[in-house]
């Protein structure tokens, strides 16, 4: 490790340990995070079922840059990159649609044998799998609907992908020794006001219980739901509200997913996670950034990316918690995407655990909001930087932009040849 990284850690750990804070403990906790990264980003969420098909649900991707992947060969070379750049082992989040086989086959067919070179990939990297149905840009996502639908047999179309996909979860968590996330987000909405709210939320209702009708082993997989304010096409009614699905999640025991891009652009979800912790099974974060709606920005070092960070944190939440990123820009690097957001995201919970969270609730709770104040305006000039680059170094991946070296190279001798 380079010296100079050496002597400024010595420096800064010296004036945390001045607020009570233990940097080597500080590592220790951020090393146990693991980052979900959303396999969609490399290539503006096709996939393989059916690459060169349209993207429906509410989805929209814009931008051109060169090398997106085009082969499941593709995407895993572009996200050992992104991993060797990004300190620390974490997980993957898969969609269906990224299934890697020679067999033509649908969704309401998929099996495990299908994702089995992934897994064969997860466990030679030392890295989790996470999992989602998807239920869009196919022929069935028919007038803007799925498990909502009003013909029974696109229903059960898609009630058989549901119930496929938890088998391929519950497969993930087997062969690797830790959990499958498997989020279940659905588009189905209306473009203009509806008549009837009450229906399409009834039939999504009865078909994910029909979905989650066959118990499976939470040591394996754990089922998460997902809500969403609008999307494209269903500017008007959502059918998979926010509060469809938090009563949904409480009463029936699943992980709630909180997107930070699924809700009115006054409202953040840091602010929420404390009042969902106490009533649920547990949380799915989709680390995302909107721009006046769901537009899934590259997660950028900003207030609410900390507030979020500082909420898990202070409120010992990361153990009921599980991270996963969830954006796809194709104005930029792909690769320089996910390390950019990774990074980003691991800061904000670093920035958090730096702080002497004991002593300011002591404070807080006293009525001594003066301390409070103080210690947390100057602790927005403590050397962060100083801690976050020992990090990286000690867990051998770049420090400072210089990672950017290496996409630049990777994107001439790899990106710039498909």
């Amino acid at each position: 490790m380079n010296e100079q990284i050496k002597e400024q850690y010595e420096v800064a750990k010296a004036a945390y340990a001045q607020v009570g804070v233990d940097t080597k403990a500080v590592l220790t906790q951020l090393d146990a995070v693991k980052i979900s990264m959303h396999c969609w980003q490399g290539d503006d969420v096709k996939g393989f079922l059916n690459p060169n098909g349209e993207l429906t649900g509410g989805i929209s991707v814009t931008g051109n840059y060169p090398g997106a992947a085009q082969t499941p060969a593709d995407l895993r070379q572009d996200l050992e990159k992104a991993y060797s750049l990004i300190p620390g082992k974490h997980k993957l989040n898969l969609h269906a649609i990224y299934l890697d086989t020679d067999e033509a086959v649908d969704l309401n067919q998929i099996e495990p044998k299908h994702y089995t070179k992934w897994v064969d990939w997860a466990k030679e990297q030392g890295l989790g799998l996470d999992f989602n149905p998807t239920f869009f840009s196919h022929p069935m996502f028919k007038d803007g609907f799925t498990l909502a639908h009003p013909d029974k047999a696109v229903r059960d179309y898609w009630i058989e992908h549901g119930r496929r996909a938890r088998k391929v979860a519950a497969y993930f968590g087997k062969e690797l020794g830790q959990v499958s996330v498997n989020n279940f987000w659905v588009p189905d909405g209306y473009k203009d006001n509806p008549i009837d709210r009450l229906a399409p939320r009834k039939r999504l209702m009865e078909s994910l219980d029909a979905i989650f009708s066959e118990e499976l082993d939470s040591t394996y997989t754990v089922d998460a739901v997902e809500s969403k304010l609008f999307g494209l096409g269903a500017e008007a009614y959502t059918v998979g509200s926010h509060e469809f699905y938090m009563g949904y999640g409480l009463t029936r025991n699943k992980l709630i997913c909180m997107d930070a891009g699924h809700f009115h652009p006054t409202e953040v979800i840091s602010n929420k996670l404390s009042s969902v912790s106490l009533f649920s099974e547990g949380i799915l974060l989709h680390v995302s950034r909107p721009v006046r709606w769901d537009s899934d920005h590259v997660v950028i070092m900003d207030d609410e990316l900390m507030e979020i960070g500082r909420e898990l944190v202070r409120s010992n939440l990361l153990g009921k918690t599980h991270i996963g990123l969830d954006f796809f820009d194709a104005t930029i690097n792909r690769v320089a995407a996910w390390v950019i957001g990774t990074r980003n995201t691991q800061k904000a919970l670093l920035k958090a655990m730096l702080e002497p969270i004991d002593s300011l609730k002591e404070s807080e709770l006293k009525g001594d909001f003066t301390t409070r104040l103080a210690v947390i305006e100057e602790l927005k000039d403590y050397p962060f930087a100083a801690i976050w680059n020992y990090y990286c170094a000690s867990k051998g991946v770049p420090v400072g932009l210089s990672w950017l070296e290496e996409v630049k190279k990777y994107e001439k001798d790899v990106l710039l040849k498909r």
